[in-house]
């Protein structure tokens, strides 16, 4: 039995199944378009991964997880993560774990949360940075759901997120909501950052006649 599952194989989830599966964790894989599920098993023997398994049914890729289980959704914000979620949450059961690794608006998530709660299913709404490569080799992880379901995640994402100073880059943010809000500031801030050195370039070039070799070097 598999020790997590990963739903959505576009490049952000393909390259976070093979990040688990190179740190030896058993990862199973589904995706709504069978093609990438034999995409993400192929890269992962190209890369001489060997615990990663791909299922193109969503039955059988809820079998394939240990209990209780742990799913990881990477799929567009919006509808579709509601559809992801009707489709898999049929086949599991109270005590298991479904995790939305999408940048999500964060009531989104409180909502999501509310719906599976009757059913005894935990909902973790959870802020990936890092893009495509952080995803493959360590992203920032930024989980806010039950603490109960967080435990269950810890040690898989200890493991997969980026390390620095021997510390992972991933911690509890708090209730449903929080992860999803601590990813929004994130972005808030790094798009800011992002805006404010466009501005100085323009500055420096426009108005200042700066090269883009001499901006370069300062």
């Amino acid at each position: 039995m598999c020790d997590i599952g990963l739903y959505g194989l576009a490049i952000m989830g393909q390259n976070f199944a093979l990040n688990m599966a190179s740190k030896g964790f058993s990862v199973a894989v589904c995706n709504r378009s069978p093609s990438k599920v034999d995409d993400c098993v192929a890269r992962a023997a190209g890369e001489g991964i060997a615990t990663l398994t791909g299922h193109k049914d969503p039955a059988d890729f809820i079998a394939a997880l240990a209990k209780p289980r742990k799913v990881v959704l990477l799929v567009m914000a919006g509808k579709p993560v509601d559809d992801t979620i009707a489709l898999l949450s049929q086949h599991m059961e109270a005590g298991d774990v479904i995790v939305d690794g999408g940048n999500e608006w964060f009531p989104n998530s409180v909502r999501r949360a509310e719906d599976l709660k009757p059913r005894g299913i935990m909902f973790v709404g959870c802020g990936v940075s890092g893009g495509e490569e952080g995803a493959r080799n360590g992203p920032s992880l930024m989980p806010g759901g039950p603490r109960k379901a967080y435990d269950l995640l810890e040690p898989i994402f200890s493991k997969a997120a980026a390390q620095v100073d021997g510390q992972p880059c991933v911690t509890y943010c708090g209730e449903i909501g929080a992860g999803n809000y601590v990813k929004m500031i994130h972005n808030g801030i790094e798009y800011g950052d992002m805006q404010l050195i466009a501005e100085c370039m323009d500055i420096m070039r426009e108005v200042c006649g700066m090269s883009l070799d001499a901006i370069s070097a300062k």
